[in-house]
């Protein structure tokens, strides 16, 4: 009898997480601006409607508001660009789906049409990292605009309501700079100096990649921001500190994380930018980063290249629009033989269910379910309230608004408590409906579509996970061999240098980043996890020998080869 001890193959299937995905978290640090920001962009056209008594046409408005939702980690130069892209993308989605009101009645058309503009909207959110609250606005309006009453002469005078609104929106969004023009690049400093300390006070794996990630965010931020200016100077600086302290060996590190997490806080208030002494190697950085940004300048098409490379057959994006595609429009036609005669909300929970990955996708489930079921219970109680007069329906809209977007950075399923009954509300614009009609209807559409979807989650495979790790591993490997290269170059220049640590800084969030997506998914082959761990040290020790280089830490701190 052969003793040789067979190793298992790991099972597909994963242990299904029940109270992890429930629980509370820190609020973010910026959850105030999207919530004030929704509210301002839908009071506005609301408050014009009203005094027209032309409330019906709310639904026409809230798409254009909705917009307000969007860009605000960016800066202000690129956020004016997004969410002008994003007011014509809603713009879209809205002017296909007021057409295809028009011209069918067909519930089986309609939720046809609702399924291929979700599965479209989420695989150009996903291609187009528009961040959040990603693609699930856009499938609101398209969805609930499907099975609205419309003639198609009234089409262009209802995108022209959308139209206007969205550029109070966009007003509304890009207002700030006025005031704090440098704004978003100081929370993403905070960040980058907040995750070097935590990394300095407790060094590990975890606390390591968190910093990676958020100087690189940081970075990435000053980058985008436009032309240098003295406050944006100051900020680069801040974070040659942050990245000083991840480049050095923890045991020798002088960084202090007390005063790493001092100059953050300085930095987010709206007081001066701390000015400590510069770190070493800050004017090699500095002079990297203005090189690096007039490469980028006249680069126009980049942007372009990537979405396309992002949406090229082979991409594991598209296995998750194929979901979306099968689950919303599975849950729009269960719930449409059952009986709901405007299946759209069973469209929507599906293809909001839809993460970069299974494991994530079944915590939206959860979280989403919970969620919109005791959001129809807050939705019942504010009820009878809200019809006594338009303005209390405003009011509550504009409440459950800015609790929404207060609240769903604890967790989705807080978020959704609020979401849920404006959502709703927003029905009463147009006119009454009987109360519970409208709760039936939402609580069977969100079973049916939060079950079904997550069922086509499942089935639907995306083996191209494991393929992103293979092809960000040998990303990886090469950014890395091009930073051991041009660190041999005797006479490298330090703009070669900085943009090549920053490639290799880049290629490591993204390893990281494709990993986790894929240790999420099932059904798939093993992952190359040691290949992964062995990259990521060995693109660690190239970072910190490039700080060596440029004079960021002493020789002595760094204990590895190259």
């Amino acid at each position: 009898m052969s003793n040789t001890s067979i190793r298992p193959r790991p099972s597909s299937l994963r242990r299904i997480p029940l109270a992890a995905p429930l629980r509370l978290a820190r609020p973010s640090d910026m959850w105030f601006k999207p919530a004030t920001s929704v509210v301002v962009a839908t009071a506005i056209p609301n408050l014009v409607l009203y005094s027209l008594d032309r409330l019906d046409l709310v639904m026409y408005t809230m798409a254009g508001s909705l917009c307000a939702l969007y860009g605000h980690n960016l800066p202000y130069a690129r956020r004016a660009r997004t969410v002008a892209g994003v007011v014509l993308g809603m713009l879209a989605g809205l002017a296909a789906s007021l057409v295809a009101a028009s011209l069918t009645g067909s519930t089986a058309v309609l939720i046809a049409v609702g399924a291929l503009l979700a599965a479209g909207q989420k695989l150009l959110c996903d291609a187009t990292r528009i961040g959040p609250p990603g693609p699930v606005i856009f499938t609101f309006v398209s969805s609930a605009a499907l099975f609205t009453p419309q003639e198609i002469g009234q089409v262009p005078g209802h995108l022209a309501l959308t139209l206007g609104a969205g550029a109070v929106s966009w007003l509304v969004t890009v207002a700030p700079a006025l005031v704090r023009r440098e704004g978003p690049e100081r929370r993403a400093t905070a960040r980058a100096l907040n995750a070097a300390a935590a990394y300095v006070a407790e060094p590990g794996h975890r606390t390591r990649r968190a910093a990676v990630a958020a100087v690189h965010a940081a970075w990435q931020t000053l980058l985008a921001a436009g032309r240098p200016t003295p406050v944006r100077t100051a900020l680069e600086r801040l974070v040659v500190h942050a990245e000083t302290a991840l480049a050095a060996h923890p045991g020798d590190s002088a960084a202090d994380a007390h005063l790493l997490r001092e100059w953050a806080g300085l930095t987010r208030s709206r007081g001066p930018v701390p000015t400590p002494p510069p770190a070493p190697g800050t004017a090699a950085e500095i002079f990297g980063l203005d090189a690096e940004r007039a490469a980028l300048r006249p680069d126009g098409g980049a942007a372009v290249r990537a979405l396309l490379h992002r949406l090229a057959p082979g991409s594991p994006l598209l296995p998750v629009a194929a979901r979306t595609l099968i689950g919303c429009a599975l849950a729009g036609y269960i719930c449409s033989a059952v009986g709901v005669g405007r299946p759209y909300w069973a469209i929507v929970t599906a293809a909001s269910l839809y993460q970069a990955n299974v494991m994530l996708s079944w915590n939206r489930t959860l979280q989403r379910t919970l969620g919109n079921l005791l959001g129809v219970l807050v939705f019942a109680a504010v009820l009878p309230v809200a019809r006594m007069d338009p303005l209390a329906l405003i009011g509550f809209c504009l409440l459950f608004g800015f609790a929404a977007e207060a609240l769903i950075t604890r967790n989705y399923w807080l978020g959704s408590v609020a979401v849920t009954p404006m959502a709703l509300l927003v029905l009463e614009y147009a006119g009454s409906h009987p109360a519970g009609e409208l709760i039936g209807d939402r609580v069977l559409d969100t079973v049916i579509g939060a079950g079904v979807g997550f069922l086509a989650a499942v089935l639907v495979t995306n083996r191209r996970a494991s393929g992103r790790v293979e092809q960000a591993l040998a990303e990886a490997e090469r950014a890395r061999a091009h930073a051991v290269q041009t660190l041999a170059a005797a006479a490298s220049a330090s703009a070669a240098l900085d943009a090549a640590r920053r490639r290799l800084t880049g290629s490591l969030v993204e390893l990281r980043e494709a990993e986790d997506t894929a240790a999420g998914e099932w059904w798939q082959r093993a992952l190359p996890q040691e290949a992964v761990l062995a990259a990521e040290q060995a693109g660690h020790r190239t970072l910190a020998a490039t700080a060596i280089r440029q004079g960021m830490i002493a020789p002595a701190q760094e204990n590895g080869a190259v």
